[in-house]
Order: C-alpha cells, then structure tokens, then sequence
C-alpha cells in the first residue's frame, strides 16, 4: 500500500492483522521484508502489523526532500494518524530505533506503549562522554568517516525463511547511498540520551554479540539510561539479528509483549 505525505513523497507500507498494533521500522538501506519472521510471528500471537519502508528506502519514494531522521518521525506520524492508530508499541532496527527516538522527541510517548531497540546506540558519535559509538567514528573523523563502506551488517547468514522470502519478492529499486549520504550525517549525528533518560514506558534494548557495528555492551549501558530499561544479548548474531536468528529474538519479542496481555 501507499501513503502520500504532506510533503508528496510516497511511503510503502503494509498492515495486516487485528489487536494492539505493532510497529517495524528497519535500518538504513533496509527493507521492510526483512521483520518477515517477526511479522508472521506477530500475526500469529493476534497483533496488527504495521510495517513501511523509510523514504529514499526499499518501495518509497525516492527524493532529495526531508534527508532528516525527524523526517522520517514525521512521516511515520503522519501514516499512523492516516491509519487512526491511537497506540502502538515500537519495534525498531538500527535506523529504525533512532527514528522512534526522534518521534518521541517530536511528539512524545503518549501513544507509544512500550519499545524495543535493535542493535542501535543512541549516541553514534563516541567521545569521553559515551564509549559505545558506531564502529571508529569520533568527532574528529565525522562525517567523512561516514563516506567508508560499512561492510556486511549480519555476522551469522540470515534465517533460511528470511533469506527465501528476500530472493521471492519483486526487487526494490537499489538504495542510493550517495543520494541519501545527507540523512546519514543527520541520523549519526543525534544524541538520544535525554529521549531514552525520560521515557516513561518500557524499553528493551538487545544488541547482537557479534554486531560489526557497535560493541553490545552499548545494550547495559543504554537500559541503564532508561527509567524502565531492560538490555538482551542474543549470541551468534550481528547487526541484523532480527532476521539472523529470529527464533531467539522472537522467544524476547514474546516475553516483552506479555505484559499487555
């Protein structure tokens, strides 16, 4: 499905299922095809999944406009006000967690029941405040760090389901990292702290062991932040580890969601 913004950008999007309504929101250069397990997982326990593709991202459009992580806030925003969606509980890989982080600083917690990050500090920029920063980045190397090709996101191959699911549907235009490089200095360059020190709902934070980007002990210390923090480990996983062990994460997902029930 499509959703046009205020600003005419077209946002691909999925919702499916009936109950409390969960969010995905993936990381940069993602998809959303990539919650597949989650999202059928999800459906199975009697959740509504609302699952969408960032602008410049997987089936969105693609533009030079709102290259801003409050952008991507907004648009999701706007979507969710389309939808009548009053209160949603937040699930949220690399990107994806920073983007919840910039709603709630937009537009509060209000309809947010509770969050889950994905392998995303919420300090990407490592100084002698905050150790745990995205790989070698310093202020001393921003932004042109950011210019170096990442590398491979996942540790372990990602789940047979996932990977099959991935090859199975029409291919989505290719990420422009080049036309998106702005929204990439903006993304790195937030310092969620203060969102996390007062969110007043439930936050859990897991981090893959073998991520290549942040170091996982980034998960203790971002729970610590939070009034109501919760941190996971999962082992034998990277960046990605949603879709690379998605049987364990889902055995988490599970544990959080009880609380509502």
């Amino acid at each position: 499905m499509k959703f046009k913004t205020s600003d005419h950008v077209l946002i691909d999007y999925s919702d499916v299922g009936e109950g409390q309504a969960v969010v995905l929101l993936c990381g940069l250069g993602g998809k959303k095809e990539i919650w597949y397990s989650q999202e059928q997982f999800l459906l199975d326990q009697g959740y509504r999944v609302i699952n969408l593709d960032a602008r410049n991202q997987g089936y969105s459009g693609k533009t030079i406009k709102g290259r801003r992580i409050f952008r991507h806030a907004q648009d999701l925003y706007e979507l969710l006000g389309h939808l009548d969606i009053k209160q949603f509980i937040a699930i949220g890989n690399s990107m994806g967690a920073s983007t919840f982080f910039a709603y709630m600083a937009q537009y509060g917690c209000g309809s947010i029941l509770g969050m889950i990050d994905i392998d995303q500090s919420p300090k990407m920029i490592a100084d002698h405040s905050w150790a745990f920063g995205f790989k070698q980045l310093t202020w001393e190397n921003f932004p042109d760090y950011l210019k170096i090709p990442f590398g491979s996101a996942s540790y372990h191959r990602l789940d047979d389901s996932v990977f099959i699911h991935l090859q199975s549907i029409q291919k989505a235009p290719k990420y422009d990292a080049h036309l998106n490089y702005s929204f990439l200095v903006d993304h790195a360059f937030q310092d969620w702290r203060d969102v996390v020190a007062l969110m007043p709902v439930p936050l859990l934070v897991v981090a893959g062991e073998n991520s290549p980007y942040f170091d996982p002990a980034f998960a203790e210390a971002t729970a610590r932040l939070a009034k109501y923090g919760e941190y996971e480990v999962i082992g034998n996983a990277g960046h990605v580890l949603m879709a690379e062990q998605p049987s364990a994460f889902n055995n988490i997902l599970l544990k959080f969601l009880s609380r509502w029930n």
